[in-house]
């Protein structure tokens, strides 16, 4: 099944971001679950959240790996919602 992930960040966090953005782009990197994944921009071009397409089996596998990413880990998200995904363009 597909699940987004949808994560905003939380005001004024963009240090906790870059701080963990190399262990996060490893985490992504490191499982088979991710499908796509890039930063949301707010209007003046910089990063605010982040959007991920994950390939699991069910919902809990996402809810796992969620809780396990660095940037969760760190405390970066103000929000973080999975809703499963239907593909039908691309």
């Amino acid at each position: 099944m597909l699940v987004c992930l949808m994560a905003h960040d939380k005001p004024e966090s963009l240090n906790v971001r870059m701080e963990n953005r190399p262990a996060h782009v490893d985490y992504l990197k490191s499982t088979d679950h991710v499908h796509l994944a890039g930063p949301l921009i707010d209007t003046a071009g910089g990063m605010c959240g982040s959007m991920i397409v994950l390939d699991v089996p069910d919902m809990a596998t996402a809810e796992a790996w969620a809780e396990n990413d660095p940037y969760a880990k760190a405390g970066l998200f103000e929000s973080v919602t999975l809703t499963e995904w239907k593909k039908v363009i691309g």
